[in-house]
């Protein structure tokens, strides 16, 4: 049984009204609610409901805190990603799926990442897949079957060393990680065409962050891959440029109207080329396997909390907490309200300087994470203030007299 809509059995047909009843109460925050949507996330857990509900509830956390709902109309890639980052959308396979490029020769992934932050670029990859999931949508409406699934084609020519750096390679495995976790049952197949002597090794740096019904959908192509993508795509819907009559209205084989081919970033683009040089207010060293907190009282609601760090040589965990318990106690990070979940940030190559609004008052947690890192300390500089309504800034004293080591 493919445990799809029409094709399940009966215990697996009681387990999804289960799983529906049990999400009851967060069912209209969820992008769809119709059964193949809930059943993508059964799929991914081998029909176990209380992990995938677990991770759905997940989900959701990970979609108010990304902003997903509105990050199509409301956020826009920095202008070094929306000229660099090669790849996009362009036609559907015979079955109605929307086909992805992602073109591997041209990415100059050491220019963007001096260029960017980490986070801006998994920003991007969360928009592109939103559009999809909508695209996919139209479809639906527009072909009457449901279609939830794309096509992936991955050109891999000139595939090289310069793709294999480490702060790359980590940056691409925290995003394969995030579609796992997010975006399940998603893909419908892969292919990987003009693949070089040295993809064995790049697949092998990579394949551990990919689920085992993810690996089952790659295929890798030889000499004859135009013809084994006309087998699936219509000539009409493929670019010349792949084997197919798709061109761009001014005849370009390409497609670049559609596929963006990146390039290498022009160092004007660099970000410590063009950093004014900041002044931090304080320093720290964190010792290998420790981590760093900064308690701070907010008293007056929707004030901004705004901080600005870098590291130096290396990246650094960081997120934001609020305390629950009163007192002033000792209280595990773990235990609190998570406002801005931890994530590790290459603030050595691209300096953070974000804010959040705090629309309630009580005491915000700021935590420098190296509990990952066994052999090397972090040297971190940071300011931290605090923006009131009025408008007036302050610059808040830690409550803990200018933070903990943990």
């Amino acid at each position: 049984m493919s445990r799809r809509v029409g094709d399940l059995s009966p215990k697996q047909v009681d387990i999804l009204a289960e799983f529906r009843e049990r999400l009851e109460d967060v069912l209209p925050d969820l992008p769809a609610q119709h059964d193949h949507y809930l059943l993508r996330w059964l799929r991914a857990r081998s029909f176990n409901v209380q992990k995938a509900e677990a991770m759905l509830r997940k989900h959701l956390e990970f979609r108010k805190h990304m902003k997903a709902d509105s990050i199509i109309a409301d956020w826009r890639p920095p202008e070094v990603i929306e000229r660099y980052v090669s790849g996009g959308m362009c036609g559907y396979d015979l079955e109605g799926s929307p086909i992805w490029y992602d073109v591997i020769g041209p990415l100059d992934p050491k220019g963007l990442l001096l260029s960017c932050t980490k986070q801006d670029f998994m920003r991007t990859k969360i928009r592109d897949t939103e559009m999809l999931r909508r695209e996919c949508q139209k479809q639906t409406e527009k072909l009457g079957v449901n279609v939830e699934t794309i096509t992936l084609i991955y050109d891999c020519e000139g595939l090289g060393l310069k793709h294999l750096w480490k702060p790359a390679l980590e940056a691409y495995g925290e995003i394969l990680t995030m579609f796992e976790e997010n975006y399940p049952e998603g893909l419908k197949r892969v292919f990987l065409i003009k693949t070089p002597k040295l993809f064995p090794m790049a697949y092998n740096l990579v394949k551990h962050f990919l689920s085992e019904e993810t690996r089952h959908k790659i295929i890798i192509l030889g000499s004859n891959w135009q013809e084994v993508l006309l087998k699936h795509i219509d000539p009409e819907q493929l670019p010349v440029a792949y084997g197919g009559t798709l061109t761009d209205p001014d005849g370009d084989p390409r497609c670049r109207t559609m596929i963006n081919y990146g390039g290498t970033v022009p160092r004007s683009y660099y970000v410590q080329d063009n950093m004014v040089k900041v002044q931090y207010d304080n320093s720290v060293t964190i010792s290998r396997g420790s981590a760093f907190t900064l308690e701070y009282d907010i008293t007056t609601p929707s004030s901004i909390l705004r901080w600005q760090f870098a590291s130096d040589g290396a990246d650094i965990g960081f997120g934001v907490f609020m305390r629950t318990q009163e007192g002033g106690g000792a209280q595990k990070v773990g235990d609190m309200l998570q406002v801005l979940p931890s994530e590790r940030y290459n603030s050595h190559m691209v300096p953070e300087d974000r804010s959040l609004s705090c629309p309630e008052p009580g005491t915000y947690v700021l935590r420098f994470d190296n509990t990952y890192s066994m052999l090397q300390s972090k040297k971190i500089s940071y300011t931290v203030n605090v923006l009131l309504p009025d408008g007036q800034t302050q610059s808040p004293r830690s409550i803990r007299g200018g933070g903990r080591l943990e």
